[in-house]
């Protein structure tokens, strides 16, 4: 059966869903129909549907022949087991982590939470003030599916987690993507990821937006969508079916509607808690981003 060789860890709101989207339309790239397998990563809850490793795989039958197979899964990056997991899986794998200023990552990763009633704190400084609480297990909303996902402060400081990989695969098998740079140049960044995966570099995919910030237009419906009962109802169905049934009622449930932006005295205050976590950062990758550094209106 094919076996993926290449997969993009994380983090989270910080473009995989598009570079997901982008490399499917490389003619030499399988990637399957359901992002975020959830299938490494002991130490973080599974998801529905549960695989084990014979479903895992299947998601891949489809690959034709020749097709470099790979998956996204953003919270592998978080996990402590992942990494060597995945390494035992397939030694050779290549590790795609993409990253973004830490203030913009955790505002955003707030309202997608919003959105799928992990988060019931709508008040975004006051869900980090409320870190402590929940990691000794208070004031957690009903749906939460793992409470860590909660720290959004830890979710920031990116390079104890970019150092595991890289000590696991060594810097050749691992890219970095910068955020800046794919909002930048998309195209750009997308070719030098098919050149990381050693594909013919020259296939330019459509771009655009991909997954846009969004609310639900029925919040109680939503909360039962995303309450543990209706998720393990789903999950015994099979997986393909679970899938398009679970993007039906999505769709139906979405209305697109941008953020307001952060208060920038809330950004500042964060950016400057951040800065550390942001050098140390710096000083794993050996490049400077001295944006993150200072509050958006800075620059």
């Amino acid at each position: 059966m094919t076996r993926p060789d290449f997969f993009i860890v994380g983090a989270p709101r910080c473009g995989t869903t598009a570079l997901y989207d982008f490399l499917q339309q490389h003619p030499g790239v399988f990637m399957p129909y359901r992002k975020e397998p959830h299938y490494f990563g002991a130490d973080i809850p599974q998801r529905h549907p549960f695989l084990d490793m014979q479903a895992y795989l299947r998601l891949f039958e489809p690959a034709g022949p020749g097709q470099r197979a790979g998956e996204a899964t953003v919270w592998y990056l978080y996990s402590a087991s992942a990494a060597e997991q995945i390494r035992e899986f397939n030694p050779e794998a290549r590790i795609i982590i993409m990253l973004r200023r830490p203030v913009e990552m955790m505002y955003s990763l707030h309202g997608l939470f919003l959105f799928t009633t992990w988060e019931d704190i709508v008040d975004f400084e006051a869900a980090v003030a409320a870190e402590p609480d929940r990691r000794a297990g208070r004031r957690l909303p009903p749906n939460t599916w793992w409470r860590q996902a909660l720290q959004y402060t830890w979710l920031a400081d990116y390079a104890p987690h970019v150092e595991r990989y890289r000590a696991l695969f060594g810097t050749e098998q691992v890219k970095v993507v910068v955020y800046d740079d794919f909002r930048a140049d998309a195209a750009g960044v997308v070719r030098s990821v098919l050149e990381f995966l050693d594909l013919d570099p020259g296939f330019v995919p459509r771009t655009g937006v991909v997954n846009r910030a969004r609310t639900a237009r029925s919040m109680a419906l939503q909360r039962r969508l995303f309450a543990p009962r209706f998720q393990a109802m789903l999950g015994q169905a099979p997986p393909r079916l679970a899938h398009i049934v679970w993007r039906t009622l999505m769709r139906l449930n979405i209305r697109y509607r941008q953020r307001p932006p952060l208060d920038p005295g809330v950004d500042a205050a964060l950016t400057q808690r951040l800065e550390p976590a942001v050098r140390r950062l710096e000083g794993v990758i050996g490049r400077e981003l001295p944006a993150w550094r200072s509050p958006r209106g800075a620059h």
